[in-house]
């Protein structure tokens, strides 16, 4: 029996999830702080019962109607193969392709699906054409690891200096401008810039349109890592001015894991060189810079479900969510001797991720040893984070999911161990 190309549009069929989606949730604007439609919300997904899971960042999971959707896709790609592929997979993905184009607010053909935003990055930073030798390049110490270490590896392959910063801790919003102004200033060589729009070390986020532009005064060109800030922060790209961008749609998009995006400002396509396992003639488009061989597929067309599970709650309503969460542990403990909560007061930079670190206690063992007391003592999870110039730390990242009842036990347990001198030597001995 010939299979219809009615039912090999797979990519249609995001129609019906994003109904449900919207139909599932009450209607309305939220406040941040609206318990009953929040918890509406976080009945759309199936969690583990018995932790307060408060380790989002790694990757983030999909709502149940995207879920649904993703399981269907599956099952058709799985049933079509190749059939489908060579026959109404194209289409099907630039549909996608502009449905994410458009909530970008940038044209198609300046992005392109990767399948995360390390590997949209390492693209990026390896292929930047305008390094000559003796030029610098500049990082900070938020920066993600794997991003950190393609810069060190234009050393050998470009011929440049490296220069590393460390963030202000505490940070200000100016002091953030003034702090990349200044090294700069100090570095004129620096022709490349690499930005981490929200950190996932401490949750900090950068005034990145102001740095970008004060760059581009300088002939410097900047990189933008906005793996964790797309879909926890509200903005579109043209908000942030950058030319050259990496994002995730499995983090706080809710899409299917395995699915990132690249983006390139059509007028910047030639500072960026084709990949290497392309052929020319190369599009002046984002895609022929990046290869990404064969991909899952029902991952990338799931993402139109995603996007009208988010856009049912409203761009603004998440971001402003997800920071009330993060304010609810943060702020009452900002103050509170022999605690430091690492991202500043300031709403402007950070969104629902921030970390925290007991004072003194400043190593990747210590941290450790802090996060594996919050799982075994309080059942609560989190992960430890090393990189800050300061020290480690212990992040806490809420989601979606996540009611206030889960922040009142973090901040409980963290208010305990406070009271209590908590230490991880006394857990050593048996007494913590």
């Amino acid at each position: 029996m010939e299979i219809s190309r009615r039912e090999m549009l797979i990519a249609a069929a995001a129609a019906p999830v994003a109904s449900k989606a919207r139909a599932a949730l009450p209607p309305g604007s939220p406040r941040p702080d609206d318990e009953p439609y929040w918890a509406a919300v976080a009945a759309q997904y199936d969690v583990v019962p018995d932790i307060i899971q408060l380790e989002n960042g790694n990757w983030g999971m999909m709502a149940r109607p995207v879920l649904e959707q993703y399981e269907a896709i599956v099952r058709r790609v799985n049933r079509a193969t190749s059939y489908y592929a060579r026959r109404g997979l194209g289409p099907d993905l630039m549909a996608v392709q502009r449905r994410v184009a458009a909530k970008l607010g940038v044209s198609p053909d300046e992005i392109a699906f990767t399948r995360n935003a390390t590997e949209a990055l390492k693209a990026l930073i390896g292929g930047y054409n305008r390094l000559r030798s003796g030029d610098a390049v500049l990082y900070a110490d938020l920066d993600y690891d794997s991003m950190q270490a393609c810069c060190e590896a234009l050393k050998a392959r470009r011929g440049v200096e490296i220069v590393r910063i460390a963030l202000p801790e505490p940070a200000t919003y100016q002091g953030l401008i003034d702090c990349y102004a200044a090294a700069l200033d100090a570095n004129p060589r620096i022709r490349l810039l690499l930005l981490t729009h929200l950190s996932h070390r401490t949750g900090l986020a950068l005034p990145v349109r102001e740095i970008v532009t004060m760059a581009r005064a300088r002939g410097v060109d900047a990189i933008v890592d906005a793996a964790h800030s797309w879909g926890q922060l509200d903005f579109t790209l043209p908000d942030l001015d950058a030319d050259f961008v990496g994002l995730n749609l499995h983090k706080w998009i809710g899409a299917p894991l395995g699915v990132g995006a690249l983006y390139i400002r059509k007028d910047k396509i030639d500072l960026i060189d084709p990949d290497s396992a392309n052929a020319p003639p190369f599009p002046s488009a984002a895609r022929s810079r990046v290869h990404t061989g064969t991909l899952d597929f029902a991952a990338q067309l799931s993402v139109p479900a995603a996007l009208d599970f988010q856009d049912a709650i409203g761009d603004a309503a998440r971001a402003a969510r997800l920071r009330h969460l993060r304010d609810l542990w943060a702020e009452p403990l900002r103050d509170r001797p022999g605690i430091e909560i690492l991202t500043p007061s300031d709403p402007r930079l950070y969104g629902g991720i921030s970390s925290f670190r007991l004072a003194g206690r400043t190593t990747v063992e210590d941290n450790a040893a802090i996060a594996h007391h919050l799982l075994d003592r309080y059942r609560i999870f989190s992960v430890h984070r090393p990189g800050p110039a300061r020290g480690a730390c212990v992040r806490i990242t809420p989601a979606l999911f996540n009611g206030a009842a889960d922040i009142g036990r973090l901040l409980a347990a963290l208010t305990d161990m406070l009271q209590t001198g908590w230490s991880p030597e006394a857990a050593v001995r048996g007494r913590g």
